[in-house]
């Protein structure tokens, strides 16, 4: 232990950056995550719990770099319309709600990990909550599966979490070692995850049982109505107002038909004073019915008028006309297949790209340097301003992470968690069934209250230490231990992970309808499922 001022002051400093990251509008402190895990790291430093060279070397550059890189690859492929595409799958020849959930449950668990949880969760909320209104369909299992799914599938890979990230960063664990790890649990929770949704909402989902899910991909997600994500909870704010510039240019446009009628001065009335009674309604409408007939009746004459000069025209007159139509419309069609073949090639890029990222993942490469050439490769072949692109990353999250690292650090000099993992190490040794079980409760309760990413930075090398006394093969199964269960432990509650509070930010804030997902309506479900998943997948983490 560290000497007993810097012990206090270490701690004041973490439970502040604690209380700001699990609430970070607290009525006294409203700073938010952000803001506060900056606070916890200048405490540190100010409190001389470590030193300003040892904050800067406790922010980790690797990490920061593969979580830029990933998010940068995964705004082109929302670009390239990837997410789209996985919105369609979600309705393609759907049997009904059963199945729309088995298939939430496996694009989300997928897309999560390729493409991180977050990712996955801010861009197909929006579409689940399309299919359930469109369908009369209670969105709240459906928003379930989402979370709950996005959260066991990101286990599977490094780049599925940050939490992972952190891991295979310090366990140098390549990408193919952790994949084929974890991705038997992942699959296997995955199967589980869907049936206790099933059984747990059957009655409700069984309401329409017989009813299929007709809507078709494009009524369901128009291309307009995709929500460009930022990495956080978006705040989708559609308001309508009849004074908006649409209206305003509408009412414009209306206003004029007005003085066909021969009255000026009714036009400067109409837009000043409100009509109250019946007569100035009926000679408005009177005027109105009136200025449609006179230009009815002027298009009338003047079509008239054309057709007689156009039967009068020589034909040899007509045919260079009728040619530079048809030339003028064959340039728009070649001009349009252009365009989209250049679209298409684009697109095909962006795929190839991130295929060659996650094959390069695969075979070992670094995979930081990796996800930032692709990120810079996909710059560079879109060739134009990346400004755009770049600033949906979420650099409030990199800035999170450096103030997180640096708090982190500083609380394990004043020597607290080493205290506490020496008293608990003699019975949460990973070779036995109690110690697994034990150590898995403590990850569980510690991602809940301190979240997971902090959970990681305070237990990994400790708990990598303590099974690396036993062999190697024990040290590499226990980094993978600890992602399994630090990530599926997401689902115990609302506030367990970052996925469930952009579903259920994104639902509250829908276009069409608002739905609140409760903490405790969300804790019914999670609990038993976490304990049950995380148990399964114990048993088939391979080392």
């Amino acid at each position: 232990m560290a000497p007993t001022v810097k012990v206090v002051l270490g701690s004041i400093a973490f439970g502040i950056f604690w209380v700001l990251a699990v609430f970070p509008a607290v009525p006294f402190l409203p700073i938010g995550r952000t803001a506060g895990s900056l606070l916890g790291a200048m405490l540190m430093v100010i409190f001389r719990v470590i030193s300003p060279d040892e904050a800067y070397a406790a922010i980790d550059l690797p990490i920061l770099g593969l979580l830029f890189g990933t998010m940068v690859v995964s705004v082109y492929l929302e670009r390239a319309d990837m997410f789209k595409y996985l919105g369609k799958l979600l309705c393609w020849k759907s049997q009904g709600s059963k199945d729309l959930l088995c298939r939430i449950c496996i694009i989300s668990a997928i897309s999560s990990a390729l493409f991180t949880n977050d990712t996955c969760c801010v861009v197909l909320t929006e579409f689940i909550l399309k299919i359930a209104r469109q369908n009369n369909l209670p969105p709240h299992p459906f928003l379930l599966a989402l979370a709950s799914s996005a959260n066991i599938g990101s286990s599977a890979t490094p780049i599925g979490n940050p939490q992972n990230l952190v891991i295979a960063v310090q366990s140098k664990i390549t990408f193919g070692k952790f994949l084929f790890g974890v991705l038997p649990a992942m699959l296997v929770g995955i199967v589980v995850n869907c049936i206790i949704l099933l059984c747990y909402f059957w009655k409700l989902l069984s309401v329409d049982k017989d009813v299929e899910v007709v809507a078709s991909a494009s009524e369901v997600i128009a291309e307009d109505d995709v929500i460009s994500h930022q990495f956080s909870p978006a705040t989708m704010s559609h308001v309508g107002s009849l004074n908006s510039p649409q209206w305003s240019s509408a009412l414009d446009g209306m206003l004029p038909s007005f003085s066909s009628s021969g009255d000026a001065g009714q036009n400067e009335s109409l837009r000043n004073r409100t009509f109250g009674s019946e007569s100035n309604i009926q000679a408005i409408t009177n005027d109105t019915v009136e200025s449609i007939r006179t230009s009815s009746s002027s298009r009338e004459a003047t079509g008239s008028a054309v057709l007689s000069q156009r039967r009068e025209e020589p034909t040899s007159t007509r045919r260079p006309i009728r040619r530079e139509v048809a030339s003028f419309q064959s340039a728009e069609e070649k001009e349009g297949s252009i365009e989209r073949w250049k679209r298409l090639i684009w697109k095909t890029c962006v795929y190839l790209v991130t295929l060659g990222m996650l094959i390069s993942l695969l075979m070992g490469l670094d995979m930081s340097w990796t996800a930032i050439t692709a990120a810079l490769a996909l710059v560079v072949l879109d060739f134009k301003d990346a400004r755009p692109c770049l600033e949906k990353v979420s650099y409030s999250l990199l800035i999170f992470f450096c103030g997180m690292f640096i708090t982190v650090d500083g609380f394990n000099k004043t020597g607290i968690p080493s205290a506490l993992w020496d008293f608990m190490e003699p019975y949460a040794q990973i070779n036995s069934a109690g110690g697994m079980a034990l150590l898995s409760l403590v990850i569980i309760v510690l991602s809940n209250v301190a979240s997971n990413v902090p959970t990681v930075l305070l237990l990994g090398a400790r708990v990598a230490a303590s099974a690396a006394t036993i062999s190697p093969a024990e040290e590499a199964k226990a980094w993978l231990v600890l992602a399994w269960v630090s990530t599926v432990a997401g689902n115990l509650s609302l506030l367990g992970s970052a996925a469930n509070l952009i579903v259920c930010e994104q639902a509250r804030r829908a276009q069409y309808f608002g739905y609140n997902l409760s903490f405790f309506s969300h804790l019914r479900f999670g609990l038993p499922s976490t304990l049950i998943i995380t148990a399964i997948g114990l048993m088939l983490i391979r080392n």
